[in-house]
């Protein structure tokens, strides 16, 4: 039987190595039948590296999309300097809509116009979808049939979150310090693929979330939905703005645009 203190190098040698979020089960499939261990020894030695790195400069996170490796947020000062490029900055409007489809979620564009109480441009939500941050998972039974839209792992995975639940409840978000503290500052994007399985995760997951908000007092809502939003959304600018990746570089790299949207309508997408 394999020595629990090299199980863990070889864990820990697999997470750096990935450069990407493992999960228990992927793990699992570096041992054969003859190594004879189980997720559980796994799990116990993924707990014991924790504690190992507890003193080091780094820690290990699990997040949506499975365990990593972060560099403490301490260190953000020094590490920034590494890359030329700055933070990517988002504007506003895309950071509201985020939130909205975070909290309401599965919703419509409609939807968030409505609260957002302005028309969303097309380039907003094509922002977020590029970015992989939500992504369409229906459609809605009203005319025109207007798509829904639901956040995914990738943006678990970029705001250090292990599931929605993590998210801070609509009275936290009262609270802007709450919301740092619950959010957390790391930013690191995952490249898995979101499947079905995944979606349905998501859908779950929020359901009670979005029950508890529609069964508020109406004149209670209207009261507080600007106040939410506006810390939901300044907690998102200052943590997409926290620190820089490697992947964020690369994300920068390809073209993505963060700038303000601009208000020219998509005549072919019908919501």
């Amino acid at each position: 039987m394999m020595e629990k203190q090299q199980l863990k190098q070889i864990l820990e040698a697999a997470i750096f190595a990935a450069g990407e979020p493992v999960t228990v089960e992927r793990l699992l499939k570096l041992f054969d039948e003859t190594s004879m261990i189980d997720a559980e020894q796994i799990h116990q030695a993924l707990l014991a590296l924790k504690e190992d790195c507890a003193d080091k400069v780094y820690h290990l996170k699990e997040v949506a999309s499975g365990f990593r490796f972060q560099v403490n947020k301490d260190f953000s000062p020094w590490l920034v300097k590494l890359w030329e490029e700055k933070p990517p900055k988002y504007s506003k409007a895309v950071l509201e809509t985020l939130a909205l489809v975070a909290y309401r979620q599965p919703t419509t564009r409609p939807e968030v116009e409505e609260i957002r109480g302005v028309s969303s441009s097309s380039h907003i939500f094509k922002t977020l979808l590029e970015r992989e941050w939500i992504r369409v998972v229906g459609h809605k039974d009203i005319p025109g049939k207007p798509s829904l839209f639901a956040t995914t792992k990738q943006f678990l995975d970029y705001f250090n979150l292990q599931s929605l639940e993590d998210l801070p409840t609509l009275a936290e978000v009262m609270d802007l310090d709450q919301v740092a503290k619950s959010l957390g500052e790391q930013l690191e994007l995952s490249v898995n693929d979101i499947d079905d399985e995944q979606t349905l995760t998501t859908l779950s997951q929020t359901k009670d979330m979005r029950d508890e908000y529609l069964t508020e007092d109406n004149e209670t809502k209207d009261m507080n939905n600007n106040m939410t939003l506006a810390s939901i959304t300044e907690n998102f600018a200052h943590h997409t703005m926290a620190t820089v990746s490697q992947q964020d570089k690369l994300a920068d790299d390809e073209g993505y645009e963060h700038e303000e949207a601009t208000d020219i309508e998509n005549e072919t997408e019908k919501n």
